[in-house]
């Protein structure tokens, strides 16, 4: 039986005092259901420190692929390790469309973590005119194909893969529950064509525009294995709400 794991991407939002009292807020509402939040890299000490102890996980949106070097304004893995993280995202697709990360760099990304220790979220997903055109199957076999050419079927057994609609993606659009299910449906398919094990307890979770509204619904869909939150998860009441329902 799979758990439903729901994390919170902040983006690039948040302050010492603002993350304090949400923190505050989530922390005692949120005890022993597994969640996660993804905090900007300045902020990882506060969520160490505010979250030690407790159920919810932290970690960080973006890595470099490289150990260490002259790569000016980057950051590793073994740095993310010095804060307590567990996971961290790659391939977010902020990151693919605003920085031109390919589907190659966020695999060394994939590799780069797991080699660490990290527990990569994977995401994956089309934008709207790839939707439109009946490519979304092909581009998602695309990005998944890479980090298993580059890492193995048997590495997403320590991932998590987060499928993204980039067409719902603060957009206030979301994907119906159908919508959501036959994607993810279609990549614990892929992954079962390869290893019936690993698709099995893959954790795929659903993120675009997921609110305390539509939680429960994304949630009761049999591949959607909890979400990745933006604009919801600075709300402490609407990701509580969302972590809730996706515990039941």
């Amino acid at each position: 039986m799979r758990k439903k794991l729901v994390a919170g991407n902040w983006k690039m939002h948040g302050s010492l005092a603002e993350n304090a009292a949400l923190l505050a807020a989530i922390k005692p509402a949120l005890m022993g259901i597994e969640a996660a939040v993804c905090v900007p890299f300045p902020y990882l000490a506060q969520a160490q420190a505010a979250l030690s102890g407790s159920s919810i996980a932290w970690g960080a949106q973006n890595m470099s692929e490289q150990a260490k070097g002259a790569f000016t304004g980057e950051v590793s893995a073994s740095m993310l390790l010095d804060f307590g993280c567990k996971y961290v995202i790659v391939g977010h697709s902020e990151r693919r469309s605003l920085y031109g990360e390919s589907d190659e760099l966020v695999a060394s990304k994939y590799v780069s973590a797991q080699a660490a220790g990290l527990t990569p979220i994977l995401c994956v997903g089309e934008l709207l005119e790839e939707r439109e055109s009946g490519v979304t199957e092909a581009v998602v076999a695309r990005q998944l194909d890479a980090v298993i050419k580059a890492a193995g079927v048997a590495s997403l057994a320590r991932a998590v893969v987060a499928y993204e609609p980039v067409w719902a993606i603060g957009t206030g659009k979301t994907a119906s529950p159908e919508q959501a299910q036959a994607v993810h449906a279609f990549i614990r398919g892929k992954i079962a064509a390869l290893d019936g094990a690993v698709a099995a307890g893959l954790v795929i979770q659903y993120g675009g525009s997921v609110k305390a509204a539509n939680a429960a619904e994304l949630m009761a869909q049999p591949d959607i294995d909890g979400g990745l939150i933006g604009g919801a998860s600075l709300v402490a009441d609407e990701f509580i709400a969302i972590c809730r329902a996706a515990a039941k």
